[in-house]
């Protein structure tokens, strides 16, 4: 079943609005004001394509058209944004993003239809969860309605940056910023949402070849009763040397484990894991240390419905001796096979390839996000 939302006004009304408001304020400054974009202009038809070489697409940064922003005082809620061209922002040299790392972020993706619509993927459970990181963070955040309405208006304004049918996707990047100036240590009095896109495909260099992971025993990627269950910012940048050591040797990415026993499996840089066995499948439960990944979610039900048993719980570094599959999970990754696990240099192979349950759930997500396989779920927004 499709979630059909009628987009209105009509994104050229809505360009000519927001390009025809005189006042004017800058992001990161003391006051409730909403932001104010550039003058907007928009393409001459809403169905053409940027100059872009889909089939050469990679994950990597592709400036657009537009983004979206507005922002809120503390103790208030965030009202209806508007769109800018894309560009920089100004922020305090004060802010509390900058100081003390409070912000959030979240990713999802557009896709196109062979008949030009755009889909959006369960949009509302991305709300959520930066909602729930939001009162962690102590911060301001949009309400559910407001931050699907400015994802849409995003695609829309983006609209020529979805890439054809089969040639990847829009990524879509919500941000949760404390830009109010603060100095000692306390909730920024200002925030800011915005969201910006780019044209994706594979988030991988091996693009879908299986990858190669290195189970990092160094470095821990979360703590018990930290914030490794929320979407913070703070999270992914004390990643990055383990990330560079392991790729440096060869390896696609880094797996990790936690951090109280180095026994067992936590999730990978940027992506949950899944380990399958005959017909069951493990994955390790959302304990307060793993993210809880929306295609993680997804891939769960999926498999369920398929006839697999599912199970999230603990799951030890020496299960992966005996598994058939490995696989990846998460927005940017979709369903990635794991070819091989190296583990104290001991590297251990898994099956990839036809036939096996990570292409067969790959598939059904994939078909259901583009259209391709109905939805019965309700997970998919249409975007008009």
């Amino acid at each position: 079943m499709i979630q059909r939302i009628v987009y209105f006004p009509s994104l050229r009304k809505l360009l000519l609005r927001a390009g025809s408001n005189s006042a004017s304020s800058k992001i990161g400054t003391n006051n409730c004001f909403a932001s104010q974009p550039s003058p907007l202009r928009s393409h001459s038809s809403d169905d053409e394509y940027a100059d872009v070489d889909w089939d050469s697409l990679g994950f990597g940064l592709m400036t657009t058209d537009y983004m979206y922003i507005t922002k809120c005082c503390e103790g208030q809620n965030f009202g209806q944004g508007q769109l800018s061209r894309y560009g920089n922002i100004e922020l305090s040299p004060s802010a509390g993003v900058l100081n003390y790392g409070q912000g959030l972020f979240e990713g999802t993706k557009a896709y196109r239809k062979e008949n030009g619509g755009l889909l959006l993927f369960r949009p509302e459970e991305n709300a959520i969860r930066m909602k729930i990181g939001a009162e962690r963070m102590c911060m301001a955040s949009p309400s559910i309605d407001n931050f699907v309405d400015a994802l849409k208006q995003t695609v829309l304004a983006n609209k020529r940056w979805v890439p054809p049918p089969g040639k990847g996707s829009l990524y879509l990047r919500p941000l949760l910023l404390g830009t109010g100036p603060v100095l000692g240590l306390a909730p920024a009095p200002q925030y800011t949402f915005l969201i910006f896109a780019s044209p994706v495909r594979n988030y991988f260099k091996e693009g879908s070849a299986p990858l190669n992971l290195y189970v990092e025993e160094n470095f821990d990627r979360a703590s018990s009763r930290g914030t490794g269950n929320v979407k913070t910012i703070s999270n992914y940048a004390p990643v990055l040397m383990a990330q560079i050591q392991a790729k440096k040797r060869g390896f696609s990415d880094v797996l990790y484990l936690d951090s109280a026993t180095k026994k067992n499996l936590e999730e990978v840089s940027s992506c949950n894991i899944f380990i399958a066995k005959g017909k069951c499948i493990s994955t390790p439960a959302t304990n307060g240390t793993i993210l809880s990944g929306i295609t993680r979610k997804s891939v769960i039900e999926i498999a369920r419905d398929h006839g697999y048993q599912v199970e999230e719980r603990v799951v030890n570094v020496d299960e992966l001796i005996e598994a058939d599959e490995v696989f990846c999970t998460g927005t940017a990754v979709g369903v990635a096979p794991v070819g091989s696990i190296t583990y104290q240099d001991k590297r251990m192979e898994y099956i990839t390839g036809s036939g096996t349950i990570c292409q067969e759930l790959n598939n059904t997500i994939s078909g259901i996000q583009t259209g391709t396989i109905e939805d019965k779920k309700g997970w998919i927004v249409e975007v008009d």
